[in-house]
């Protein structure tokens, strides 16, 4: 069965998958929010030369369900730990990989470490990872200590913690918990980032059974918001920016985000030849149409302009002209960095596209600076 029909196959549900060589070995591991619609991505374009190159040594598709996405990520991170698969790993090293240590002390709590720090905690803590994003795991943290709490304060001070208030903190700072009892919640958290959450739920059955409750009921969105949606469902954002001085040597940038990471390989200047002097929005026109007169460079899932309504909705049109069904989104300055969408934007696309608003705002800034720098080098020459 060839990798598409495989993928056809493969459930809407979170999870992780594995493409796997013809030997079995796994190439690749990644987690989704919604696995068939993540891995069919793959092969609705190609994003650079790892990726056909690695989808070229695939022969098989496996996967696993997992009830949320945060079980999806302490899956794919102990899958990855086990096999090390090539495409996992940037540039054949590991050292911008994310760790979670869990030191053996009377009152331990989670740290996030880089592998280069690794080192200071073993062998006295208890490992996890690798995990790729630093934001992701933050976000982790926080929701997986709304289930099994711990101290961050300061152990007996004789005063309780504002997390201790809230439900965050077990009391230790204040006496509120034994140390054995304590001792019981890290263990829990220990499996639940192990994986094993068979002998964690039936453990938690006689010890606490709200825990259960807790598990069952993850409310993962934000991690969706930080990391799969801007990978599966936007993997090349164009950006672009006009820059001139009164009129004089404009320019339009268009700048490439692939996966959330700069790829400055992609980057585009285009000088200003037909566009009145002052006129932005017959410049942009000008940049997007000789852009799209290149079917060879890859197509972006997502067109993010610098500008507000005026701009997206002149360039709307430009786009519906051509016959380019892209999405298109603007940051208004003017309106305090707000999101502008085209006129008929569908709400779930809108919705999607707000979760990566941080992102957007790093490639604007990106576009901005890029035209700005070619358009003062420009002036220099003069």
């Amino acid at each position: 069965m060839n990798l598409l029909l495989q993928v056809k196959k493969l459930p809407m549900k979170p999870g992780v998958y594995l493409f796997l060589d013809k030997s079995g070995k796994p190439l690749y591991v990644g987690r989704a929010t919604f696995l068939k619609r993540r891995v069919l991505s793959y092969f609705q374009r190609l994003r650079d030369t790892r990726l056909a190159e690695m989808l070229n040594l695939a022969v098989k598709i496996k996967h696993y369900k997992t009830d949320n996405l945060l079980e999806a990520i302490i899956l794919e991170a102990n899958l990855i730990k086990k096999y090390w698969p090539k495409y996992n790993v940037k540039e054949k090293d590991d050292r911008s990989f994310i760790y979670i240590v869990i030191p053996k002390t009377d009152y331990p709590r989670p740290f996030i470490v880089r592998k280069r720090e690794l080192q200071k905690f073993v062998p006295n803590a208890a490992v996890f990872g690798p995990y790729q994003s630093l934001s992701l795991i933050k976000n982790a943290l926080r929701i997986i200590r709304k289930i099994f709490p711990y101290s961050i304060c300061r152990i007996n001070s004789g005063k309780p913690c504002f997390d201790y208030q809230i439900g965050l903190c077990p009391g230790a700072c204040a006496g509120k918990i034994s140390k054995e009892n304590y001792q019981k919640n890290i263990e829990n958290l220990i499996l639940f980032l192990r994986g094993e959450k068979k002998k964690l739920l039936k453990k938690l059955k006689s010890e606490n059974p709200l825990a259960i409750l807790g598990l069952k009921h993850i409310q993962d969105v934000a991690l969706i918001s930080r990391d799969d949606v801007p990978v599966g469902q936007f993997s090349r954002i164009e950006g672009y920016d006009i820059s001139h001085l009164t009129g004089k040597e404009t320019v339009g940038s268009m700048v490439v985000f692939t996966g959330n990471v700069i790829d400055k390989t992609q980057y585009r200047l285009f000088k200003i030849k037909k566009a009145p002097a002052n006129d932005d929005l017959r410049a942009l026109e000008e940049v997007i149409t000789r852009r799209f007169s290149h079917p060879e460079w890859p197509r972006p899932d997502l067109i993010l302009i610098d500008g507000g309504k005026p701009q997206i909705d002149y360039i709307s049109k430009v786009l519906k002209k051509r016959n380019i069904d892209i999405p298109l989104v603007g940051i208004s300055k003017f309106g305090g960095d707000k999101l502008v969408f085209a006129p008929k934007i569908k709400s779930s696309l809108k919705e999607l596209i707000q979760t990566i608003k941080g992102i957007l705002l790093k490639v604007r800034e990106e576009a901005h600076r890029f035209a700005l720098k070619t358009s003062r080098r420009q002036r220099n020459m003069l």
